[in-house]
């Protein structure tokens, strides 16, 4: 007997590593969504053999064998990470009201499908919530016994959001200068090491010297909108691209890496929208002092040079 179809449109975002996109597309398929969308770059002149690992990376989420309707958006040229990003989730939601999202290095478990299914349509049209995470880095500090909590922080490896949320999103952090002299930042955070830490980037991501990503914005927008971001009580996706020729996470932090579970069901939610700060400081920290900090310090390091020069 076959499983229920998922009803909400799952979007796959791909590169070249076949080995990973294969484990995330079984996944996937494991839950049979009605409508799938893939995105994929494409590759760069310079690079011996990666044309050839596109096309199988493609080959492989071909094989959609259940009742699917599927749409593609393929870079014919290498777009790199933040524009085919951002303008495959601008084609993405272009189609569709609400979607949930994966990268080709993050491996779901079974049930965060279904966990962002309820949520999105939970909190469909309320603009506290700006999006749900399926990745918990600090399990072991949150003590709640609901199924999730509401963050100002969270990431974006296993999400999901709606149509009207990404229409808010602020590439460019057009009003980050007058933001940053109103300490926007400060009535946020409270904390001086939190607030250096996020002005360094945002000043990078104005001034456009920053690392080639789009998910710095992404907080940004949230963060200057007031608006929520829901990570489940277990983690619920591993990624498993560290250390395979991976864009940013080509170094290990061992605290990156969390074993995924399932949550239990029926979920138990919040009785309130406050957000858990206490539990944000440990994610706060997690950032400050991980090697995917180091890296996008060495990053933006490169990306100014080449500005300068």
């Amino acid at each position: 007997m076959q499983p229920e179809a998922l009803q909400t449109p799952v979007a796959l975002f791909v590169f070249k590593r076949p080995e990973t996109t294969r484990q995330v597309f079984e996944a996937i398929a494991q839950v049979r969504p009605i409508k799938l969308l893939l995105v994929a770059d494409g590759p760069r002149n310079d690079r011996h053999g990666e044309a050839e690992a596109c096309l199988k990376v493609r080959d492989i989420v071909a094989q959609v064998d259940w009742p699917c309707e599927v749409y593609t958006n393929f870079a014919d040229g290498n777009l790199g990470c933040q524009e085919r990003v951002i303008s495959g989730l601008d084609w993405v939601f272009s189609l569709v009201e609400e979607a949930i999202i994966l990268e080709d290095d993050c491996l779901p478990d079974l049930s965060f499908f279904p966990f962002c299914q309820e949520l999105l349509e939970r909190y469909r049209g309320d603009d506290r919530v700006a999006s749900i995470t399926g990745t918990n880095l600090v399990e072991k500090y949150l003590n709640t016994d609901s199924s999730y909590y509401f963050s100002q922080l969270g990431g974006i490896w296993g999400w999901a959001s709606w149509r009207s949320e990404w229409q808010r999103y602020d590439r460019y952090l057009k009003d980050w200068p007058k933001l940053k002299q109103e300490k926007m930042l400060s009535e946020i955070f409270g904390d001086s090491k939190a607030v250096a830490y996020w002005t360094e980037i945002f000043d990078a991501m104005h001034n456009r010297t920053g690392p080639n990503t789009w998910d710095y914005q992404w907080l940004y927008t949230r963060l200057k909108n007031n608006s929520l971001n829901i990570i489940p009580r277990t983690n619920l996706i591993s990624n498993i691209g560290f250390g395979m020729d991976a864009t940013h996470t080509a170094e290990i932090d061992s605290r990156l890496i969390q074993p995924r579970r399932a949550i239990e069901f029926p979920l138990r939610h919040p009785s309130s929208f406050v957000p858990s700060r206490s539990t944000d400081r440990y994610l706060q920290g997690l950032f400050t002092t991980s090697l995917v900090h180091r890296i996008s310090r060495r990053l933006r390091q490169i990306s100014d040079k080449c500005f300068k020069d």
